[in-house]
């Protein structure tokens, strides 16, 4: 088995770095630019930085912000919060974000083909906010988990990979920040139902959580709670796994 990518996926509100449980509770862990150069000495080779007050506020993208991670990451990194225009998708492109994450604007039609014909479909990923219902039923989220669309993520997911999506993220709300493992049934529908990479998140709480992940079809597989808390009282510490970590994980 290879290597899959290991991402750290960042939360932000207002500026700092949050992390939430079931996308509830966000708790402060810190200073964002701190954090990005914590994972550069750790070698890190990609991270997500998803902002839960973007859209909520009605606020675009923070651009300043924005520019200071740039400025300070080593490594690729994309960005998702407040996108609804092409505009602010070139903005972001100049600014030096590898890839844009859209959440609740894909459900504008044109936006995910208008974002792929930008830059390539490699640069666009769909962030889909999954939630598991009666009798095992899942269900596409937006606006921060708070608005149902009452659509499977299994034809959400095709529909966005037909739009041009090159990545999807796929979140497991009732896993967010529980860190007892990513919900493997969902990464298995989508994954066999698109061919663009998947990326798990949601749920990670150790190194064989990631394994797990890929066994049933991710791509990729990211996490918040596992890389920014550290023991059962969940001291923040920045961590991330050693290479030869990663490289037993999935021999």
């Amino acid at each position: 088995m290879h290597i899959a990518r290991i991402i750290p996926c960042l939360l932000l509100k207002n500026g700092g770095l949050v992390k939430t449980v079931r996308f509830k509770k966000d708790r402060y862990v810190g200073d964002p630019i701190n954090a990005v150069r914590i994972f550069n000495e750790k070698e890190v080779d990609e991270l997500v930085f998803l902002d839960t007050s973007a859209t909520s506020a009605g606020n675009g993208p923070n651009f300043r912000l924005l520019e200071d991670i740039a400025s300070e990451a080593f490594m690729p990194f994309g960005y998702g919060g407040g996108i609804t225009t092409l505009e602010q998708i070139r903005r972001l492109y100049s600014l030096g974000v590898e890839k844009i994450v859209i959440n609740t604007a894909a459900t504008n039609p044109g936006l995910v083909s208008d974002a792929a014909g930008l830059a390539g479909s490699s640069s666009v990923v769909v962030s889909i906010d999954a939630r598991r219902g009666l009798f095992g039923k899942y269900s596409v989220y937006v606006e921060g988990g708070r608005r149902d669309l009452k659509t499977d993520p299994v034809s959400y997911a095709r529909d966005m990979e037909k739009r041009g999506a090159g990545e999807i993220l796929l979140n497991a709300i009732d896993r967010d920040g529980v860190m007892e493992g990513y919900d493997l049934e969902l990464i298995r529908r989508v994954s066999e139902a698109v061919s663009v990479p998947v990326v798990a998140v949601g749920g990670a709480g150790s190194l064989k959580h990631f394994r797990e992940a890929v066994e049933h079809g991710a791509s990729a597989a990211a996490a918040g709670s596992m890389f920014v808390f550290h023991g059962k009282h969940k001291a923040v510490l920045i961590t991330y796994p050693k290479y030869d970590e990663m490289r037993k994980l999935f021999e």
